[in-house]
């Protein structure tokens, strides 16, 4: 029985990042944020290349990039998981957003202050 494939797993046909740059992106966003846990298991290369239709190799592209980054382990027959020692850096930083999210709904303060807020401090760091 094939694997399904997540919702939030899916391509921009309008994007002009390549697709194996938008499969790399939703799997890190999707374990930053929780979507995905560490352990869950990614559909096989070829279910997803033919769900997404693309080729099998772009697929295999993305999950091999993510593997040299420690975001996933491939563990041959048994598939490709999303390991707890993916992208520190990114889990660090949406581990705090989650915080500063939390700060600013609190404080009632609107989107768009808390983003020009951000942005500030990203250009004064």
């Amino acid at each position: 029985m094939e694997q399904d494939v997540p919702r939030w797993l899916r391509l921009d046909g309008t994007s002009s990042v390549p697709p194996f740059e938008q499969i790399k992106q939703s799997i890190l966003a999707a374990a930053n944020s929780g979507k995905a846990a560490a352990g869950t298991r990614l559909p096989p290369v070829r279910t997803l290349a033919a769900h997404l239709g693309i080729a099998a190799n772009t697929v295999a592209r993305a999950y091999r990039e993510l593997e040299q980054a420690g975001a996933v382990e491939t563990r041959g027959r048994a598939g490709t998981i999303i390991t707890a020692g993916g992208d520190d850096a990114r889990l660090r930083v949406a581990a705090a957003a989650a915080d500063f999210a939390a700060v600013v709904a609190a404080t009632g303060l609107p989107e768009s202050d808390a983003v020009a807020i951000v942005r500030a401090a990203l250009r004064r760091a």
